[in-house]
Formats: structure tokens, sequence, C-alpha cells
């Protein structure tokens, strides 16, 4: 395809909301999956507490969820690199 014949580039705009720029704190997440999607729900967990509360859940597809895992490996690459491993056996951070 010649350089006439390509699409224009779109710049993609993200709006980001204050409520949503301030993000939520969670400390446990669960990840269930289906043929055609994956459901991620963030959760925090209070100490001594019998209840939590999803905070967030995320619908997505496959391809996406790899992407975003690949996304979140090389994330974490840099981070250990600058501050050292992090210590995944923690019994303070669950993920399921």
């Amino acid at each position: 395809m010649s350089d006439a014949n390509k699409p224009p580039e779109i710049q993609l705009q993200i709006q980001l909301d204050d409520d949503v720029a301030n993000g939520r704190y969670v400390n446990m997440a669960l990840v269930n999956h289906s043929e055609t999607e994956f459901t991620l729900d963030f959760i925090y967990v209070q100490p001594q507490q019998p209840r939590a509360k999803v905070l967030s859940r995320i619908i997505t597809n496959p391809k996406h969820v790899k992407r975003l895992l690949a996304a979140m490996q090389d994330n974490i690459a840099k981070f250990e690199a600058k501050f050292g491993p992090i210590d995944s056996n923690d019994p303070g951070t669950p993920v399921h």
C-alpha cells in the first residue's frame, strides 16, 4: 500500500475524570474467564473484616488481557531493575 492510500493517523485523546484520576487502593484481585472474555475484579480487603467489596470490575477480551499481561510484565521488570525484587510471597498481598 502506498503512502497515498494509507488512512490518516488518528490522535487518541484520553479523558480522565477527577474521581477516576484519584484512583482506588486495592489489595486483592480475582480473575475469571469464559471462552470469549476475561473478568478482572479489584477488591479492597480490610484486616479482620469478614466482608470485602469489589471496587472495580473490568471485562475485556483475551487478546487485550494478553497485551495487558505483557505490559505489566515489562513494567514489573523495569520497577525491579530500579527498586529491587518484589517479594510476591508476602501473605498480605492476595491475588486469586
